[in-house]
Formats: structure tokens, C-alpha cells, sequence
């Protein structure tokens, strides 16, 4: 049985440009969707950050939104490129070290027990 390696985050971050610009997309791949609060929540960036860099995707094409209430929930366009770069992405995914899946892609289910750093 062969494992797969695990991979930097350094490269992928390199490869799209920014910090941001790679949570993002991660982020929207694992979740399926997500609100900018969200995502600027989870990875302890700006709220402006994280607009601005949904706002740009948006703008090429690779993200769509749409109105929920109070909020705009953004996900990926269907076309050739999304599905392509969300395979990219799915497989970048398995490829992260368990740590950095843990502290960044998996959501918490129930509450921190009081006092819980």
C-alpha cells in the first residue's frame, strides 16, 4: 500500500499569487461555499481582504454569488476551467499534512468547551 506525500502549502500559496488568494479557493473547493465572514474568520484575515479577493474571482468568472439574507454566498462558476482547477484543488486537499487539515478545513461541529484556547 503506497501513501501519499504530503505537500507545503509554500508553493501553493506562491503558485496563486497570495495567501488570500489560496485560502479562498481552498476554502470554497472543501466547503462547496462559503460567505466572506467566513472565510476571513477561519484564516484570521481582513473582511476587506477577503471581499476584495472573492470580488476579483468574480470578476474573471471563476466565482459566482448569489444573496442569502443579509450576506452573499459565493461558489465556484461551472465551466471547463472551475472544474479543472477544482480538481487541482480536491487533490491538493488529500495532499495537505493532517495538522494543517484540521486547523483550516474541518469545521467544528459542536462548542469549544469553556475556557478552550
Amino acid at each position: 500500500m503506497t501513501t501519499q506525500a504530503t505537500i507545503s502549502e509554500g508553493p501553493l500559496i506562491g503558485l496563486f499569487g497570495s495567501e488570500s488568494a489560496y485560502r479562498v479557493l481552498m476554502y470554497l473547493e472543501n466547503y462547496g461555499q462559503g460567505y466572506a465572514s467566513q472565510i476571513a474568520k477561519t484564516f484570521g484575515f481582513s473582511l476587506s481582504q477577503v471581499q476584495n479577493q472573492l470580488r476579483k474571482f468574480e470578476d474573471i468568472g471563476l466565482l459566482v454569488s448569489r444573496r442569502e439574507a443579509t450576506a452573499r454566498v459565493f461558489y465556484f462558476r461551472p465551466s471547463p476551467i472551475t472544474e479543472a482547477l477544482r480538481a487541482f484543488l480536491r487533490e491538493m486537499l488529500t495532499r495537505l499534512p493532517p495538522e494543517v487539515m484540521e486547523r483550516d478545513f474541518r469545521e467544528r461541529r459542536r462548542p469549544r468547551r469553556f475556557g478552550k484556547n
